[in-house]
């Protein structure tokens, strides 16, 4: 009793140091996060580059929320993504327009893009400002998790067309219904995506006629056409020259005037802490796909094989991190249902073999849900194919060995039970007539013999009554 409790309370004190060595690098980086009493630079600036996600989102907030605490002057967010999910960029502009300092989004350098949702963001900031070469635009909301919604729009019948009247052709009325649904859903997106960009440019007085076609049209333009028509305030060829142009200009912050004074300022680059690019790692659908599945196995092999301690540690905190990245994620959970299916399915097979069935339909829910687990089509956010085909091969390999195992297995003889011990030899201890004793690797059993037996001699069991062995001597027929 006491090496059991003794070795239960080394396992917690395992977990509890596991969980200490990952806690203490975020505290380091919070610590380092702290915003100065005395900062040296009135101007900070941040780099936001690729899609915008969870991991940029939580970069820009909580910069914006130190550069409040440190009262700096201006905030420039170096801008060129392709664009991102909706939600994380609603949020990150809320924090934006709640800014109690002016935010200057400066699409930079030359050869960068500030499109889709980098376009929303653009209009939100109190300075919306591009390098030369640059360009904006193509904000037309990306389909989300709604397969029925149609690629294009659906040609118009004409007036003279004619239209089945066999009222038992039930297809083309279900398909009509299909196609309206899909249509007004398609309708509900663009309609907010574009009073939500109408709302921004209203806020700074900027173009809201192109800015609804940047939505509706997915129209793109360049820095010097975005100037002149109004869409954004400056054209820098670099930093130094986005704080020479700001300098005396009045911006609304907050419902007040806010005069810039950028002459002779100094720029504090922020660069991301070790929670960012933790946060930014683990939502990488990619590495959040091969955590979910090193949790699942290592679990799985815990519980195959009790007491072994790093598969479960290991498992357990790599579900829990995939766990959390998911819920960050544009998720599919008819994906993820499927994948948890396949993976129980493909469990049963090696627990008890069913010569395949198992095996096979798992494989087959597990790469389907691997398919379908990014519910997005935002080429950031899907799950590389290589990696899914590796982990459904890997898996698909399991049940074949699997499956070899066990018809490997039924064509051997049995090896366990009363079964095996006929036709084995035995040997004598004791002279007896009738009943006595006789050894069998190594152990000792009563026999009965239809003939008188020496000491030593050798007999072969022919079967076996309870814990009796029936055995002849060699040669005798049984």
């Amino acid at each position: 009793m006491r090496t059991l409790n003794h070795s239960k309370t080394n396992g917690c004190w395992k977990i509890l140091f596991s969980l200490a060595l990952l806690l203490l690098p975020w505290s380091f980086g919070i610590a380092q996060q702290q915003p100065l009493d005395h900062p040296e630079a009135q101007v900070w600036s941040l780099k936001l580059s690729g899609g915008i996600g969870p991991a940029s989102s939580d970069y820009v907030i909580r910069t914006l929320q130190l550069a409040a605490e440190a009262k700096i002057h201006l905030l420039i967010i170096e801008l060129d993504t392709p664009g991102g999910l909706d939600k994380s960029m609603r949020e990150m502009i809320k924090q934006v327009i709640a800014s109690p300092l002016p935010v200057a989004t400066y699409v930079y350098p030359s050869g960068s893009r500030a499109a889709s949702a980098g376009t929303y963001l653009l209009y939100a900031s109190h300075i919306a400002a591009m390098a030369p070469a640059t360009n904006l635009g193509a904000a037309s909301p990306v389909q989300i998790g709604a397969p029925a919604m149609p690629g294009a729009p659906q040609p118009v019948p004409s007036p003279n067309s004619q239209k089945p009247n066999n009222p038992k052709d039930g297809d083309g009325a279900d398909k009509a219904v299909i196609e309206d649904s899909a249509s007004t859903m398609r309708r509900k997106v663009m309609n907010d995506s574009v009073a939500y960009i109408q709302g921004l440019a209203q806020l700074h007085e900027r173009n809201v006629e192109w800015a609804e076609k940047a939505v509706r049209s997915a129209e793109s333009i360049s820095a010097k056409e975005a100037l002149s028509l109004g869409v954004i305030d400056i054209v820098a060829n670099d930093v130094t020259d986005l704080l020479g142009q700001l300098h005396g200009r009045s911006v609304n912050v907050q419902h007040r005037d806010y005069l810039l004074q950028t002459e002779g300022l100094t720029v504090r680059r922020i660069e991301p802490d070790w929670r960012n690019q933790f946060l930014a790692m683990i939502t990488n659908p990619n590495v959040a796909y091969i955590l979910m599945l090193i949790g699942v196995y290592g679990l799985l092999l815990e519980f195959y094989n009790p007491g072994v301690g790093l598969p479960g540690v290991v498992g357990g905190i790599s579900l829990l991190i995939a766990l959390y990245a998911f819920q960050l994620l544009p998720v599919s959970y008819v994906g993820l249902a499927l994948i948890v299916l396949g993976i129980a399915l493909m469990s049963m097979e090696a627990l008890s073999p069913s010569f395949g069935i198992f095996g096979f339909g798992g494989t087959v829910a597990f790469a389907v849900g691997s398919v379908m687990l990014m519910d997005s089509e935002l080429p950031g956010y899907q799950i590389a194919t290589p990696v899914i085909a590796a982990f459904t091969v890997f898996s698909l390999l399991i049940s074949i060995g699997v499956l070899a195992m066990a018809l490997k297995a039924r064509k051997q003889r049995v090896v366990s039970g009363d079964a095996i011990l006929v036709g084995q030899q035995v040997v004598a201890i004791e002279s007896f007539d009738g009943q006595g004793r006789v050894s069998i690797q190594g152990e000792i059993w009563n026999a009965s013999s239809g003939a008188p037996v020496s000491e030593g001699e050798e007999l072969v069991v022919r079967a076996v009554d309870g814990l009796v062995l029936l055995v002849n001597k060699r040669g005798e027929p049984s």
